[in-house]
């Protein structure tokens, strides 16, 4: 049995979540505490909310690390299981690496604290923007392509459904000529622009942070956001990790790629289920877990 781990990134926290996994199992509580040793506070904010201050995303990029990981270590810990492979989607990349023991966690929480304060302050409120666009993604590379300003493709999370990134005008004039043709574009409720080249700054802010972490081998591969690559090794991974700032995320690549390597079960650790959802569109007859809560881990059956 090939069980591929999966990480959640930005939108998928919640006040309380992940509170009764560290509650129950030893080392989600100790998941917690090391969190909250390391960015004192946060697991407060975890438990407590208010909502507005775990969404600020130098918060819930930490936050959702901490809840992700927790999910992780009292399932493998019940179970006695371990993933054959790894991967996140964007922020849950660096989940993906603590799970797989390339990271600490501690340091993790670090540079994702970082990461989100660095992605907040690279592009002032209102310049930026992003669409979700559903139609073909051929048409949405086309189009972005063809227009005056810096608008991309920042996540390929299904196959019909591709999220652009960029100036506020350009991202809105690629999905007025997208709908011309016949695609659907809904505006998004983010903070910045992310996945684009306007976040130049945020990467050339992070990558001394990143060079200066301390990286292992992994236990198994992590499917890295911007190749859809399995990766292994430990000296590849800063670069991968700054890359991933600016560059796209690869999901439906990756998702297919983890089903070549002979993946038989997707298992999505930490709140939500966008991922899960994500990979029905793209695998549809594809297994798929979810392990967010106590009774998730407590009744896990493969």
């Amino acid at each position: 049995m090939r069980i591929a781990a999966l990480f959640p990134g930005q939108g998928s926290h919640s006040v309380g979540m992940g509170v009764d996994i560290a509650a129950a199992f030893p080392p989600a509580g100790e998941t917690y505490a090391t969190a909250d040793a390391t960015l004192p506070g946060l697991r407060a904010l975890i438990e407590q909310g208010p909502p507005e201050d775990l969404t600020l995303t130098a918060n819930q990029q930490p936050a959702l690390v901490a809840a992700s990981v927790a999910a992780y270590r009292a399932w493998a810990a019940h179970t006695g299981l371990t993933p054959a492979f790894a991967a996140g989607h964007s922020l849950g990349e660096y989940s993906a690496l603590v799970a797989a023991g390339a990271l600490d966690l501690a340091e993790a929480l670090r540079l994702t604290r970082q990461r989100g304060e660095l992605m907040q302050a690279a592009v002032p409120v209102g310049v930026g923007a992003m669409s979700a666009i559903m139609g073909d993604p051929a048409v949405v590379q086309e189009v972005c392509a063809s227009m005056t300003g810096t608008v991309q493709p920042a996540n390929f999370n299904a196959p019909t459904q591709t999220v652009i990134s960029g100036e506020k005008g350009a991202v809105e004039a690629a999905g007025a000529e997208l709908k011309s043709r016949g695609l659907k574009a809904i505006a998004l409720k983010v903070s910045a622009p992310f996945h684009c080249a306007l976040m130049q700054p945020a990467q050339d802010g992070l990558t001394p942070a990143l060079n200066a972490a301390t990286f292992h081998v992994p236990a198994f591969p992590v499917y890295a956001n911007v190749t859809a690559q399995p990766n292994t090794d430990a000296a590849a991974l800063p670069n991968l990790l700054a890359r991933q700032i600016t560059g796209a995320v690869r999901w439906v690549e990756t998702i297919h790629a983890l089903h070549a390597a002979g993946t038989d079960v997707f298992i999505e650790f930490g709140p939500g289920t966008v991922l899960t959802g994500l990979v029905k569109r793209i695998l549809p007859d594809a297994r798929t877990l979810n392990v967010g809560t106590a009774a998730q881990v407590q009744d896990f059956v493969l």
